[in-house]
């Protein structure tokens, strides 16, 4: 009975019953190591006709017929034709192998050559069964479609579709790309905490955990950049980590609990030193992993060629609120709001009201790479005041595609100011205030250019994915009965 005929349960006995088969013959289900002569990508690459080989891979198609049987197999990197025949491998092993079913992984030695169609194939002489596949493989290799079970069932998802096995093998290249670009400009890595009596560094709730060694409440970091900065104190110029930040905040396209972040310090440097930096950074990525500088995401063709432009936050909101937009009145701003259908808190002052129409609406007009400047001094409280005003901070947030990708800043280093900031952040509740931190800072920070870059959404732009999940591997799900 084929596998069309059956369902449920009735697939797996097949295959165990198959299994059992397979065992009785001299191939039992689960070998041992395989020494395989190269990957199958390696082999097409390096294809000479006659040549023996050993490979192996995941059966992805396979035709029976008479004495002669075809199989394509698939090893993450390529796909494979093999030949088997019976007058070559015996007929024993020949009637076993028909007994193979999609989904199964095999290793064969044979030699190489290209059949008329112009594939090619190893002629197989011999083969093992190194694991028998117990379930079949999703719409008989066709590809996994379910958008929720390609996220709960990740291993499939990777067989399935070719497409995603390629995101992430882009993913692993441009993370190993950033370490050695910084690598090259004198920037050491490094390793923070992860768990953290005080959550600092970033304005976001936490993760809680209690550590019962030391009977303490700790939090999962929201961010590494305290620890960071101490290392600066310490004498290490320039410094980076690649973190595992989280958060207990909401779940959407451009957001998970759990997210990859790059985290940038240089001391004697500032926000210049970064824009430099990002701008040389992204620009070599796309040319050396990607070889193109245009890319389409979320409908849009983005350009990544540098200069990016750059504009004050109070030019851009100007540009689309109007030009007498900072002499307005909070009952004015607030109709503003409602007209354009912006939620603001109830007891909002100007500066807050505008701040959520530039957060719902203007950053997200902004597809060509653009650094918006001179924020608010309040929306940044771990930022140096520019020179020519200290209601506003000299820090960049760099939209891409609408989202914001990296925020720099040039890093506030007095520790007098540090400690007020702090204070008005923590509101009263003097746990929250990081002593440790503002006892290094007292030590004395150079000037410092700080910058974190979301890895994820950074993967999103470089291959075009429209949600988060699709550039995580095992991105954070509501339980299946929820």
């Amino acid at each position: 009975m084929s596998e069309e005929q059956l369902s449920g349960n009735e697939y797996r006995q097949q295959r165990i019953e198959n299994m059992n088969k397979l065992a009785e013959a001299g191939f039992p289900a689960f070998g041992a190591a395989f020494e395989r002569t190269a990957t199958l990508a390696q082999l097409h690459a390096d294809f000479e006709e006659g040549k023996a080989v050993k490979a192996c891979g995941r059966i992805v198609a396979i035709r029976k017929m008479g004495k002669m049987a075809f199989a394509h197999v698939s090893d993450g990197s390529a796909k494979f034709q093999l030949m088997v025949k019976k007058d070559l491998v015996g007929d024993d092993t020949f009637d076993a192998f028909k007994l193979l079913d999609l989904g199964d992984i095999i290793g064969v030695e044979g030699d190489l050559f290209i059949t008329r169609t112009e594939e090619q194939t190893v002629r197989v002489n011999g083969w093992t069964l190194l694991s028998k596949a117990l379930l079949p493989l999703p719409e008989k290799f066709h590809g996994l479609t379910d958008v929720e079970t390609r996220y709960r069932q990740r291993s499939l998802d990777l067989i399935s579709n070719p497409e995603v096995m390629d995101v992430f093998k882009k993913r692993t290249q441009v993370m190993k790309e950033i370490r050695s670009f910084l690598d090259g400009r004198g920037y050491f890595e490094v390793e923070t905490p992860m768990l953290q009596q005080i959550a600092g560094g970033a304005a976001a709730k936490p993760f809680q955990a209690h550590y019962n060694a030391l009977n303490i409440d700790v939090f999962m970091r929201i961010a590494p950049e305290l620890y960071l900065k101490r290392l600066i104190v310490g004498g290490m110029d320039r410094v980076y980590e690649m973190n595992r930040n989280f958060r207990n905040e909401g779940l959407d396209r451009t957001h998970n609990p759990e997210f990859t972040c790059l985290e940038i310090y240089q001391a004697y440097g500032d926000m210049r030193t970064m824009q430099e930096l990002i701008q040389s950074m992204f620009t070599h990525l796309a040319e050396t992993i990607f070889g193109k500088m245009e890319f389409e995401w979320m409908g849009n063709t983005i350009n990544l060629q540098s200069p990016w432009r750059e504009v004050p936050y109070h030019d851009l909101v100007r540009e689309h609120l109007g030009a007498d937009w900072f002499e307005k009145s909070l009952d004015e701003a607030k109709a503003k709001a409602a007209e354009l259908e912006v939620h603001v808190e109830e007891g909002a002052d100007f500066k807050q009201v505008t701040h959520e129409i530039y957060d719902k609406t203007i950053e997200g007009a902004l597809i060509q790479p653009t650094f918006i400047t001179r924020l608010p001094a309040e929306l940044v409280p771990l930022a140096n005041a520019c020179a020519d005003d200290p209601e506003l901070v000299d820090v960049f947030e760099l939209i891409i595609g609408g989202k914001e990708i990296a925020p720099a800043y040039s890093e506030l280093n007095n520790p007098i100011e540090q400690r007020k900031r702090f204070e008005e952040q923590a509101a009263g509740d003097a746990s929250k205030i990081d002593e440790d931190f503002l006892s290094a800072l007292e030590y004395g920070m150079p000037p410092t250019g700080g910058m974190g870059i979301g890895i994820d959404r950074l993967m999103m732009l470089l291959t075009g994915s429209d949600a988060i999940r699709d550039v995580i591997l095992f991105p954070q799900l509501k339980p299946k009965s929820a």
